[in-house]
């Protein structure tokens, strides 16, 4: 079947790809920028791809950055596995950054990704010389105000809902549609973002088989936790991170985003912290103003 050519303004394909082995997965790896250029560490977040950086990712490069992002484990064209975890996340970015070179560099990273790339860093804060967070930023997990009977009752449930899950986990495959189906699908959870840009994304995030097109995600993985990880864990350790901290957050609440406020964050960031927050972005600020963000970043960089 033919596929679509949609494009979308300003979005730019990466110049070269490559595949690292990160302990026996293949992960799929995108560069824009010229290879002997300074190297940047672009990280995508849940359910997302590499793609989604395709506007964004140009502007650093343009700049001077050899921008450097992947598909994480089970997403876009890495492998799937049969399990995912949130250390196996850190073991994959570690084998990427190796990939790059061992000298320190600078990480740009978005929803999960920046909370999975400040974990590593503060495991390895030699080898990251900056850290901009593109809304990730931790926020106060939400516990259940509930008995404590209850909530072993909870824990019970929750996990007899996995374990039915996993049960039907191989047997699962991503329901097929149109294009514009898929794009449509999308923008239940990214409402903000345009038509035009949805449709783009599913050229590139989605395959076309013979009856439709299905989104190169893992349909074993599900909305609900990154486990075993809370964000909490990471707010009460962010007084103490070792690099120079930029975060930026979009203030319009959606479903993917963290809910985290400035006021919030402000008191369990480092002293010479640095936050922005946008009144007119939802949780995917680098797609809604990549310019905005870029232009930040670029400063932060330099």
């Amino acid at each position: 079947m033919s596929e679509p050519s949609v494009s979308f303004p300003g979005a730019r394909r990466p110049d070269r790809s490559r595949r690292v082995a990160a302990h026996g997965v293949g992960i799929a790896v995108y560069e824009w920028g010229a290879p002997d250029a300074r190297p940047l560490l672009l990280a995508h977040g849940g359910f997302d791809f590499a793609g989604t950086f395709d506007v964004f990712a140009p502007l650093l490069a343009d700049a001077g950055w050899r921008v450097v992002s992947w598909d994480h484990r089970g997403h876009g064209d890495s492998d799937q596995t049969a399990l995912y975890s949130w250390q196996a996340d850190l073991r994959d970015t570690l084998a990427v950054m190796d990939s790059v070179g061992r000298e320190p560099m600078p990480i740009v990273a978005h929803s999960k990704g920046g909370g999975v790339c400040m974990q590593l860093t503060e495991a390895r804060p030699h080898r990251v010389s900056r850290f901009a967070n593109l809304d990730g930023m931790p926020s106060r997990w939400p516990h259940p105000d509930v008995a404590e009977h209850e909530r072993t009752k909870l824990r019970d449930s929750e996990l007899g809902g996995w374990l039915d899950w996993r049960r039907r986990a191989g047997e699962l495959a991503r329901k097929p549609g149109t294009l514009d189906e898929l794009a449509a699908r999308r923008g239940r959870m990214n409402p903000r973002l345009s038509r035009e840009w949805l449709r783009y994304l599913v050229t590139i995030g989605a395959r076309h088989d013979a009856d439709g097109w299905r989104w190169k995600i893992d349909p074993s993985m599900r909305f609900g936790g990154f486990g075993p990880w809370r964000p909490d864990w990471s707010l009460e350790r962010m007084r103490g991170f070792p690099v120079p901290l930029l975060g930026i957050l979009g203030l319009i609440e959606e479903e993917m985003g963290w809910g985290t406020t400035p006021d919030f964050i402000r008191p369990y960031l480092p002293r010479d912290a640095r936050l922005v927050a946008f009144e007119d972005s939802g949780h995917f600020v680098h797609i809604e103003h990549p310019r905005r963000v870029a232009e930040l970043v670029l400063e932060f960089l330099a």
